[in-house]
């Protein structure tokens, strides 16, 4: 985990980094957000590779590359899932042409200000492949998006074995060019296995408008990650279904009060609700954006004023309509002594992700609030297409 932690670091600061299958063969991945020309080139120098461009399948069916398909979200990654036994979550694609590809069009093929729909406007001898799971090239866009970068990568392969025929041990390489290695099937395992180490770190009694009783409790993960809340008001009894709401944290709206969402109604609503039965837990999850990170629900933003919806505005980034994982939810749960809830929600998928993560949903508590004028789109596309239950 620790070693996937440190890859995030590196991505994120442009930097080059290798990635080992299980077969013990190696590459190098920089990402396509945060990368430089001379990065591609030392990307170049270090494998003696063509740089490949590795994207989601829902960016490449944005370009035109790849056909729709049913891609299984995150959050369907068992709990209980054994370590090593876990596999990419989203498909990936991986672009070449003779040569390789510029970082310019790399650029240009992961940018979500232009999505050419037309194979004239794609770089000349432009190929699309699957990604294998458990490959570099899905390992890569993972980390990515784990990073909450674009879910884009550039990527080059090492040969197996130097000139003399010597077979090439991935961590000398690695050592020897002092880059961060990553084992593939770490990157795979790293979703489940943070919630594994999820802990409560501290709490502390902090009295709210309208509900004076009431206790914040901090989980957080080993790798250091972004800490989880749990707003627990009034004394719940852990014998009983507890009333209960997963709210993922929207900065825009939970703090500035933004109108295009209905996330600071939902998250003050649920306080009063629970406050006005005598007791109950909310869960603020850090998953800003359905899960992909504060910079990108703004470009998702930009997006929606060309006059896309949500959905489409996530997966012309490269993202799934939702990448939110209620794991966390269900451990702090556990660890709080609740097993079985009345979940104040529209969304079915948290009915369905909870029940498949151990916690019994005993009752949907609807959880309601009108349209403001600005967020009526949004609302519609939230029952149309994600069939939320107004």
């Amino acid at each position: 985990m620790r070693a996937v932690d440190r890859a995030l670091a590196a991505l994120r600061r442009g930097e080059v980094v290798a990635i080992e299958t299980a077969d013990g063969t190696v590459g190098a991945a920089v990402s396509v957000e945060s990368v430089a020309l001379d990065a591609v080139e030392r990307l170049k120098a270090l494998t003696g590779g063509a740089p490949r461009l590795v994207v989601t399948r829902r960016r490449a069916v944005v370009l035109g590359l790849a056909s729709t398909d049913a891609a299984q979200p995150v959050s369907d990654i068992a709990y209980d899932q054994a370590p090593g036994a876990a596999t990419e979550a989203f498909g990936a694609m991986t672009l070449d042409r003779p040569g390789g590809l510029t970082a310019d069009q790399a650029h240009a093929l992961a940018d979500p200000e232009q999505h050419p729909q037309a194979q004239d406007a794609l770089p000349a001898g432009l190929t699309a492949s699957e990604a294998c799971p458990g490959s570099r090239e899905a390992a890569a866009v993972d980390l990515a998006r784990l990073a909450r970068l674009l879910p884009a990568a550039i990527t080059a392969d090492l040969p197996s074995s130097v000139p003399s025929g010597v077979p090439v041990k991935a961590a000398a390489w690695a050592a020897e060019h002092d880059l961060l290695l990553v084992r593939a099937s770490d990157v795979a395992d790293y979703r489940v296995h943070v919630v594994r180490t999820l802990r409560r770190v501290a709490d502390a009694r902090v009295p709210l408008v309208g509900s004076e009783n009431t206790r914040i409790y901090a989980f957080r993960p080993a790798d250091g990650g972004p800490e989880h809340l749990a707003i627990v008001i009034g004394d719940p009894d852990p014998a009983q279904p507890v009333l209960a709401r997963l709210h993922s944290e929207c900065f825009t709206g939970d703090l500035l009060g933004s109108l295009r969402c209905d996330c600071g109604d939902q998250l003050r609503g649920a306080i009063a609700e629970i406050a006005r039965q005598g007791s109950g837990v909310l869960l603020y999850l850090a998953q800003e954006g359905r899960g992909i990170g504060l910079v990108n629900k703004l470009r998702a933003y930009r997006i929606q004023d060309r006059g896309f919806d949500t959905v489409d505005a996530n997966e012309i980034l490269g993202f799934e309509a939702d990448e939110r994982v209620y794991l966390p939810a269900a451990e702090m749960l556990r660890q709080l002594g609740f097993e079985s809830v009345r979940l104040m929600t529209n969304n079915p998928e948290k009915l369905r992700q909870l029940a498949r993560c151990g916690i019994a949903v005993v009752e949907r508590v609807a959880h309601i609030f009108p349209a403001n004028g600005h967020n009526e789109a949004y609302l519609r596309t939230k029952a149309e297409r994600s069939g939320h239950m107004f």
